[in-house]
């Protein structure tokens, strides 16, 4: 915007001044020839005659549009135009010898429009210059903004920056330092709200148990134990959420083929209908108990509401994939973007058929994003649910796998 705004305004000073170009600017060389070759015929004395002509570079344009200029007017001279010491001199041959005089400077070659090029490149790399140097002032606290939300942990939470660099990086530093103190306090005081929810409803989960016994009616009992079940699994699954989402424990590196495995024999002892279609050796750097119950939670979700299970664990270079697929008839696609939030179910009319409070891929969601991977669920074809699990590789193995 800068240049074009400053080549109109050029543009416009040179056609209101209109200077001339090298072919008009000799037309008063040309005078001055006749005029001092005139005195010198005239009166000798007045002008200097010197043996000859001045030194210099020769401009060589000048010299024959002058010649050819005095030839049009009738006066023909073999003149010099040259340079010498910065200066302009003009060079008159007359019979005596040369006569030398200054000539003021004449545009230069190419003309006005030379300048006017040179001028307008001048002033775009001093605008590109300038406008490199702000723009990089400006967008420092954006690199510094891109950076931070690169560093999001698993919790959600920014990493503390530092107080470093020019006016604006420290106030986005400072800023964003305070974004993450308000959300990790906010998510703390979520974590300990339902904890606390989780923890005061056995309480009264336990007197309302304790008065159900009394209850005379074998079929009302019955019911009501059963809902008294499950709101006991909704407390302790809301407990187990924070627990995982506050976890510290340190990662340890994990054959996950083994680990996959040995969950695959614990479920099939206890009449789950999983099947290990293919066990590629591969380790993983996690938590132990963690990933375990991520797998258990979305191994039970396939067997028990896809019928049967089967499960594949294959590796790359960089990645380890553990693919779940069952035949169940799936997820309503306008539903599945909601899968992994908590006590979410597809069919509320059919909730009390299976057991659970419909946190468990809210938490194997918690933990797989803690190990530094991530969960993928979509609709088989024609029917069923896959469960896709990608965890980065780790070339350290255990010396001894659990």
């Amino acid at each position: 915007m800068i240049i074009s705004v400053v080549c109109i305004l050029t543009g416009i000073l040179v056609y209101l001044f209109d200077p001339p170009n090298e072919r008009e600017a000799i037309a008063p060389l040309v005078d001055q020839v006749e005029l001092l070759t005139r005195v010198g015929q005239v009166a000798p004395r007045l002008v200097i005659v010197q043996q000859a002509a001045a030194g210099g570079e020769v401009e060589t344009n000048l010299t024959a549009w002058l010649r050819d200029a005095l030839t049009a007017r009738g006066i023909p001279r073999d003149v010099i135009v040259s340079r010498k010491d910065d200066l302009a001199l003009l060079s008159i041959p007359v019979d005596q010898g040369w006569i030398v005089t200054q000539i003021p400077d004449l545009p230069p070659a190419g003309g006005v429009f030379h300048l006017l090029l040179i001028w307008l490149a001048l002033t775009t790399l001093g605008t590109m210059a300038v406008a490199l140097f702000f723009a990089n002032r400006m967008v420092k606290p954006l690199v510094l903004l891109e950076r931070a939300i690169e560093t999001v942990g698993a919790d959600g939470v920014l990493p503390e920056l530092a107080m470093t660099g020019p006016a604006e990086v420290r106030v986005a530093a400072g800023a964003l330092n305070s974004l993450s103190s308000r959300l990790k306090s906010a998510m703390e005081s979520r974590m300990r709200l339902v904890a606390a929810a989780g923890h005061d409803l056995r309480t009264p989960i336990t007197r309302m148990r304790l008065r159900a016994e009394f209850v005379t009616d074998e079929e009302d009992r019955q019911m009501w134990l059963k809902d008294i079940d499950e709101l006991e699994k909704i407390a302790d699954s809301a407990i187990l959420l924070v627990r995982e989402d506050s976890g510290k424990s340190a990662p340890e590196p994990i054959r996950l083929d083994i680990l996959v495995s040995d969950l695959v024999d614990e479920l099939r002892t206890l009449s789950y209908d999983v099947t290990l279609t293919n066990s590629a050796a591969a380790t993983a750097l996690a938590n132990r108990t963690g990933l375990s119950r991520a797998f258990r939670n979305l191994l039970i979700n396939a067997s028990t509401h896809g019928k049967r299970a089967r499960v594949a664990v294959q590796s790359s270079a960089k990645d380890i994939v553990v693919v779940i697929d069952d035949d169940g008839p799936g997820i309503p696609p306008d539903l599945i973007g909601q899968v992994f939030e908590p006590f979410f179910r597809v069919d509320r009319a059919r909730t009390k058929q299976f057991d659970g409070a419909g946190l468990g891929l809210t938490i194997a969601k918690e933990i797989v994003q803690r190990a530094g991977g991530s969960i993928k669920i979509q609709n088989g074809s024609p029917r069923g649910l896959i469960q896709t699990v990608t965890l980065p590789v780790t070339h350290s193995l255990p010396a001894e796998p659990h």
